[in-house]
């Protein structure tokens, strides 16, 4: 069954640094706080690739990626 907790007295620097943290995560201010609580606890969530982490995997995994956008992008402009 899942609990309340509560955090008395968080300093406001304290405060204004965790809702940025959760805004750039997407993340409402309690979500972030569990998910804090989770990675601190050795429970870390699933979580996205960054764009980075994500190239580096299709990098890594030796997709070939062909170039077709930018044919069918000029063999457009050029049939008008």
């Amino acid at each position: 069954m899942p609990v309340n907790l509560s955090i008395k007295n968080v300093p406001d620097k304290l405060a204004k640094r965790l809702r940025r943290r959760a805004e750039l995560n997407h993340r409402s201010v309690q979500g972030e706080l569990l998910t804090i609580l989770e990675v601190a606890l050795g429970q870390q969530p699933e979580r996205r690739l960054t764009v980075s982490e994500a190239w580096e995997r299709i990098q890594a995994s030796g997709l070939q990626t062909p170039d077709e956008g930018t044919a069918i992008i000029r063999a457009d402009r050029d049939a008008r």
